[in-house]
């Protein structure tokens, strides 16, 4: 859904997200299994995401308890189920408790994964603010084709659940210098994505 976030909304999703990057359970790189560092930066809301799993204190940080996932938050969540799926039923089970905010910064990119650490199937809702990217979606079956590429800018929404909430995706390209000066950004991309988790 393009331009979903008005600029307001924008401007009060980079504010929020400077606050959450800080310490404690900062905004951190993420090292993979194999030893690799993800180029991403990311900080969690919730439930703080570890390769493959999830904790509530920010284990691979500084240990420090997962910051909480705010009440509006949730409610821009059910908001954008709600327009996107156009059915009162979903939107009121629609329970989001977890946010992944990454930051991407010049060339980082996102490879080809699928969102399976939850035990909920609900959507995944994903917000996009400063420098645009092409978007792949991809199917439920491995990392390769067939996929869509789908450029995303700032203010977009994109959501993805039902047979499609376990398609790989990611994000292969920024688009550095594209994003709106007037959010308060600066340079870079951040992606907001909820999630329901499922977890107790």
């Amino acid at each position: 859904m393009p331009g979903w976030l008005s600029p307001a909304e924008q401007q009060r999703l980079v504010s929020a997200c400077r606050e959450w990057s800080r310490p404690p359970a900062g905004m951190r790189a993420t090292r993979l299994p194999g030893g690799s560092v993800m180029s991403v930066q990311t900080v969690c809301l919730g439930w703080h995401w570890l390769p493959y799993r999830y904790s509530r204190t920010a284990d691979d940080v500084d240990g420090a308890p997962v910051k909480p996932f705010p009440g509006w938050l949730a409610d821009l969540g059910r908001r954008a189920v709600a327009e996107a799926y156009a059915d009162e039923q979903a939107v009121a089970e629609y329970r989001p408790d977890i946010a992944l905010i990454n930051y991407y910064h010049g060339t980082a990119k996102m490879g080809m994964h699928a969102d399976r650490e939850e035990r909920s199937l609900a959507p995944v809702v994903s917000l996009s603010l400063g420098d645009s990217c092409v978007f792949r979606f991809g199917n439920t079956r491995d990392r390769g084709k067939p996929w869509t590429d789908v450029p995303l800018e700032s203010g977009d929404l994109f959501v993805f659940g039902g047979p499609s909430r376990l398609a790989y995706h990611g994000v292969p390209k920024t688009m550095p210098g594209t994003g709106d000066q007037g959010i308060g950004l600066g340079s870079g991309r951040l992606n907001v994505t909820l999630r329901e988790s499922g977890l107790a």
